[in-house]
């Protein structure tokens, strides 16, 4: 009775931290939208290749190197990219690097020192403290951005490590989308960075005009939204309103709050083609699970529902009709919509949707269809997770 007790008593504490979290820091929850940028954008969706273009551009650097990811692993994918920042910052080159408390947990400190004492500057975001430690820790810094010199410029949903680079036996080929960025665009990466910089460290940075310099306009027209943990679903709410043909969705974790489900579903009623792709394996607990819900009804209402089985499929994406695309770092779902910080690039370039779109068709060849009756082949360990993940959706 005693241990019952205790418990419910922390589960009660815990409960409270989180919601008397939300409420005191609510009004901090906005989004960022950049002004309406034109930019070269070349897209990547294989981690070798990104990776051997990534890891050039950062060799080439003559000023400055700032990285933001949510994770950095310490194992023989990074050790490159630990190596080209020690020797840019031994060479004079102002490198600072960014990641999130619980999705780099595991590095070593005596790595981070090694880092600090060739020079790079390392902070962590998000690392929760007292008073809500729990909500604090709850609300991660999701995003994954890498500014050079203030001229290239990266973002997408990629990771540094072993799994993200396809060598990881559990996931075998890891499936991502991510994008280079080439000209005005950058300076909006590099604004969300220093800001997210500034919050982590307390400090503000010096200097900042040296981080923006003169971009010429490229040929996409493009625009950067920084979200933390308010404003997307409206986002992605207006967008799925707009369609009149077709909604391709890419998303490893498929969670949506109730109202974008149900825009969703209006929009299968109005005649629109819905297509959700989704991995068929699951890196975290009840994830999976807690997509079954919805699939069954999205399915019942004329949806189709694939899952990626060739590898592990992590890309973040939603195409709209051929005329809107979205690649960035959000899921779709709850935690992305009102927990995570998070950024977004929307593209208003058919070709590049197009290009987006094709990306996504050569996948779902690597995809299983499913249908509607998986609902009653669940097994009850099935079952018993798909309720507890309706319990716990809010943070998984």
């Amino acid at each position: 009775m005693v241990v019952i007790s205790v418990i419910a008593i922390v589960l009660l504490l815990v409960y409270l931290d989180d919601k008397l979290g939300q409420f005191i820091f609510r009004n901090g929850r906005k989004k960022v939208v950049y002004p309406e940028r034109r930019s070269d954008i070349s897209l990547y969706i294989n981690g070798r290749h990104l990776f051997s273009d990534y890891f050039a551009e950062l060799g080439r650097a003559r000023d400055h190197i700032h990285v933001l990811f949510y994770i950095i692993k310490n194992d023989e994918t990074s050790a490159p990219f630990f190596q080209i920042l020690k020797e840019k910052a031994a060479a004079g080159v102002k490198v600072r690097v960014l990641t999130d408390w619980i999705g780099s947990f595991g590095l070593p400190k005596a790595l981070i020192r090694s880092l600090e004492e060739s020079g790079v500057e390392f902070a962590y975001a998000r690392k929760p403290r007292f008073p809500f430690f729990i909500y604090r820790l709850n609300r991660r810094n999701h995003r994954k951005i890498t500014v050079i010199d203030g001229r290239v410029g990266y973002i997408g949903g990629f990771n540094i490590g072993r799994e993200y680079n396809g060598k990881d036996a559990n996931f075998g080929e890891w499936r991502d989308y991510h994008l280079k960025v080439n000209g005005e665009g950058v300076h909006d990466l590099q604004e969300q960075f220093l800001h997210d910089w500034e919050e982590a460290t307390g400090r503000t940075v010096p200097d900042k005009h040296r981080y923006f310099p003169p971009l010429p306009a490229g040929a996409i027209r493009h625009q950067l939204v920084a979200t933390n943990g308010a404003a997307l679903e409206e986002q992605f709410i207006e967008v799925i309103r707009q369609a009149k043909k077709e909604i391709m969705i890419g998303s490893p974790y498929f969670i949506p709050s109730r109202p974008l489900f149900n825009e969703l579903m209006q929009a299968l009623r109005r005649g629109v083609r819905v297509t959700v792709l989704v991995p068929l394996k699951a890196d975290h607990l009840f994830v999976k699970e807690a997509a079954y819900p919805y699939f069954y009804r999205l399915l019942k209402a004329g949806a189709r529902i694939y899952r990626f089985y060739q590898g592990f499929y992590h890309a973040k994406t939603l195409v709209i009709d051929e005329e809107w695309c979205d690649v960035g770092t959000a899921n779709f779902d709850r935690r992305s919509l009102f927990l995570n910080s998070e950024i977004n690039c929307y593209v208003f370039d058919r070709a590049f949707t197009r290009l987006v779109k094709r990306a996504i068709e050569r996948d779902l060849l690597r995809a299983e269809p499913l249908t509607v009756d998986f609902w009653q082949k669940r097994s009850l360990l099935d079952r018993g997770k798909q309720s507890i993940s309706q319990l716990i959706s809010a943070w998984l």
